[in-house]
């Protein structure tokens, strides 16, 4: 495994089953934490996930605290559009976890407070309808340059 990708109350079906795609692909282990805004068998989360459950390995909290707690040893970073700096501007390591808030509001304004140094960015326009990107995508981008900054383990 080489990165942790943790979402925080996922709201579409469909973008969790991106970025579960995402996560098959890549190898990431992804981190649901709950209430998600879906239920886990919702036709749409399948259809986007494909058939790539059986590759994918997901671990589900109720809360974010509970994950902490479970893995703090670990580096952690937050992706948030309030952050200062850019995802390109930290560096990766292995095991890492980069979290991902829900997509109607982000990561509680608490958790990026407390964090604020560990908080990340994908660059945008600065144009007030533009408010933010695609979940999805927005795992994806950061997916693959936290992907690129540590080789591409276990990528051909």
């Amino acid at each position: 495994m080489s990165l942790n990708i943790v979402l925080v109350e996922p709201e579409i079906p469909q973008n969790t089953g991106n970025i579960i795609r995402t996560c098959a692909v890549t190898g990431c282990r992804l981190h649901m934490v709950r209430p998600f805004g879906f239920v886990m068998d919702d036709k749409h989360l399948k259809r986007a996930g494909l058939d790539y459950w059986d590759i994918v390995s997901i671990d589900y909290y109720d809360s974010f605290e509970e994950l902490k707690e479970k893995n703090n040893e670990a580096k952690f970073y937050y992706a948030t559009t309030k952050a200062q700096k850019f995802h390109s501007d930290v560096e990766y390591e292995e095991n890492c976890f980069i979290v991902f808030g829900k997509e109607t509001k982000g990561l509680p304004e608490d958790m990026i407070g407390e964090n604020i140094e560990s908080c990340i960015r994908v660059p945008m326009r600065k144009v007030d309808k533009a408010r933010s990107l695609n979940l999805s995508n927005t795992v994806a981008i950061v997916v693959y340059e936290a992907l690129r900054q540590i080789g591409y383990p276990g990528l051909r």
